[in-house]
């Protein structure tokens, strides 16, 4: 009977740290998952960050090459004719 008892007080000892150990995995998780939360946010911005610089980059070029600058020629122009294009658009839209 006394192996019985120690077999059953093993077993609750062996189940007490297993849920201890869940425990703590479950809090490791839980500030893991916190971090990726964190970092997709901080991946988000600056992605939005570089567009917005992109954009301003751009904008950029098109003005150098408009002052005199022999860059970026063709670029301005193709950028001039699309928003040519677009006020085409835009106002067969309106005659409609």
């Amino acid at each position: 009977m006394s192996n019985i008892e120690d077999i059953v007080d093993s077993l609750e000892n062996k189940i007490s740290k297993i849920l201890h150990k869940l425990d703590i995995l479950k809090q490791t998780n839980s500030k893991l998952k916190e971090e990726l939360e964190q970092s997709q946010k901080t991946i988000k911005s600056q992605a939005q960050d570089i567009a917005d610089w992109q954009e301003k980059f751009d904008a950029l070029k098109v003005a150098n090459t408009m002052l005199g600058s022999s860059e970026n020629k063709r670029e301005t122009k193709l950028k001039i004719n699309a928003l040519i294009r677009e006020i085409d658009h835009c106002i067969a839209q309106l005659s409609d």
